[in-house]
């Protein structure tokens, strides 16, 4: 009888993981919508890359996202943290390692040999993706309730600045997304594990 493969990430990581992706998607888009409104960095976004059709609406999207990636990334953090995954999986960081884990990347000999360990990479850019997450949630109440969050606001620089924060930090975001994906398609069954967890 063939034995089971080893669990690689468990149930509640994987329903997070897509929470989270579906979550980070309507964000970006409905975004961009609300971006356009003002286009205060004088460029504009396709609209067919934005959600909501109107200003209004693409609002609406945001803050029903805003919801899911807030609270899934706290009971993200929470469960990595009671469960030890976090400490296991993300350290320890050695810079030495990283810029040697970079090198292979970039020239496309990075090994995946063992999907139960990140390598540096991995590591560096999922701990950032975790920080970036939460400037954009800092960032975003300040956009989103200026006047009851004064000391954040001041923290941050002021509205404007905050402004500036969040847009960059959700095309940080995006561009985590857009190496992530290409990464899944150089090693597809990475994708495997996140759907069936082995």
């Amino acid at each position: 009888m063939k034995l089971p493969s080893p669990l690689i990430h468990p149930g509640w990581l994987r329903a997070m993981h897509w929470a989270n992706a579906l979550a980070v998607v309507v964000l970006m888009m409905s975004g961009w919508r609300i971006y356009d409104a003002t286009e205060f960095l004088g460029f504009a976004i396709p609209k067919a890359l934005t959600l909501g059709g109107w200003l209004g609406g693409a609002i609406q999207w945001h803050f029903a996202a805003m919801w899911v990636l807030g609270i899934n990334g706290l009971l993200y953090l929470a469960f990595n943290l009671a469960s030890g995954r976090l400490f296991r999986r993300f350290f320890p960081l050695s810079p030495r390692a990283f810029l040697a884990d970079l090198r292979a990347a970039l020239a496309g000999r990075l090994a995946h040999a063992d999907p139960h360990r990140y390598n540096m990479v991995q590591r560096v850019a999922y701990l950032f993706v975790m920080a970036d997450s939460v400037l954009l949630v800092l960032s975003g109440l300040v956009l989103w309730k200026s006047v009851q969050f004064p000391l954040l606001r001041e923290l941050l620089g002021g509205y404007e600045t905050a402004r500036y924060l969040h847009f960059f930090a959700m095309a940080a975001l995006a561009g985590f997304v857009a190496v992530h994906l290409v990464m899944v398609a150089l090693v597809p069954r990475t994708l495997l594990h996140m759907v069936r967890g082995h």
